[in-house]
């Protein structure tokens, strides 16, 4: 039997380190363990491989990844009254879970971890996006991670898989579709959650490419998207008329129409764009 069934559930848990959950840390916590587990699998297999798990709270998930065989789980989490839960937890598994007080965004969290690495978190709302961005532009790519497997609000979820001309198509699904292999594996109601969000939720999974999906610089690319989906219902020719006085024939060398609106333009062509743009 696992250790993940003697400790105790996670309710006895939050009532004995009082962690109810705060809002200013956007924390939701999810206290059915056979879900966790269900959400640690989602991730693929986990055997002689590092998870990093950000914002773990009293450590639902954790005991999943664990459980389901992680060689080493670094847990890094901000609030301070859930470090002896995880304490917990790490004494059941001797040797096998790093726990790091601090915030994410601050942290240099790779020297802590061994190749493979995969990332697999309830992210806290309040910096989940964040933390993505983060993750998919790296100084070199491929990244330290080979896949993230993320807990986010299903709208932000949609915005991640979308693919040109869907409803919820912008500058995250360039960023993601550019670079990795994204897909909803899982939907949660409300009620899955302690406190109850008032949104549905969902688990993205993004399996890393080796290469990006189209050649294209990064920098510009990311310029590019951006300024188009700031303006997203104005024609490119007019979102992107501060980058170059001659960006209709570009967008056009690009094979994008200049009266095109960037939700109608998928991701090879503004990588098409972003090589036009850097030839001069």
């Amino acid at each position: 039997m696992s250790a993940i069934d003697t400790l105790p559930p996670l309710r006895d848990v939050i009532a004995k380190h009082e962690l109810s959950a705060r809002k200013s840390l956007g924390q939701n916590f999810i206290l059915d363990l056979n879900l966790t587990a269900k959400i640690a699998r989602s991730a693929g297999n986990l055997r002689d491989t590092d998870i990093l798990e950000v914002g773990p709270g009293p450590g639902g998930l954790t005991r999943g990844l664990l459980a389901e065989g992680a060689r080493k789980v670094v847990a890094v989490e901000k609030d301070a009254r859930c470090i002896p839960a995880l304490q917990d937890i790490s004494n059941a598994y001797p040797g096998r879970l790093e726990i790091l007080e601090g915030d994410a965004l601050e942290l240099d969290l790779t020297k802590h971890l061994t190749a493979p690495v995969r990332i697999v978190s309830n992210l806290p709302y309040n910096v989940g996006t964040e933390l993505l961005t983060r993750w998919l532009d790296p100084p070199a790519w491929p990244p330290f991670w080979v896949s993230l497997t993320l807990m986010f609000q299903l709208e932000v979820a949609q915005r991640i898989t979308a693919t040109a001309g869907e409803k919820h198509y912008g500058r995250l699904a360039v960023l993601a579709g550019w670079r990795t292999d994204a897909q909803i594996v899982m939907e949660l109601p409300p009620e899955a959650f302690t406190p109850a969000p008032k949104v549905r939720s969902a688990v993205v999974t993004l399996n890393r490419l080796e290469q990006p999906r189209y050649p294209a610089n990064g920098k510009i690319l990311k310029d590019v998207v951006a300024r188009a989906f700031n303006q997203r219902r104005k024609m490119l020719r007019s979102s992107l008329k501060g980058l170059r006085p001659d960006i209709e024939d570009r967008l056009i060398a690009a094979g994008i129409k200049p009266t095109d609106r960037a939700e109608t333009v998928e991701i090879e062509r503004f990588c098409a764009l972003a090589r036009e743009l850097e030839k001069s």
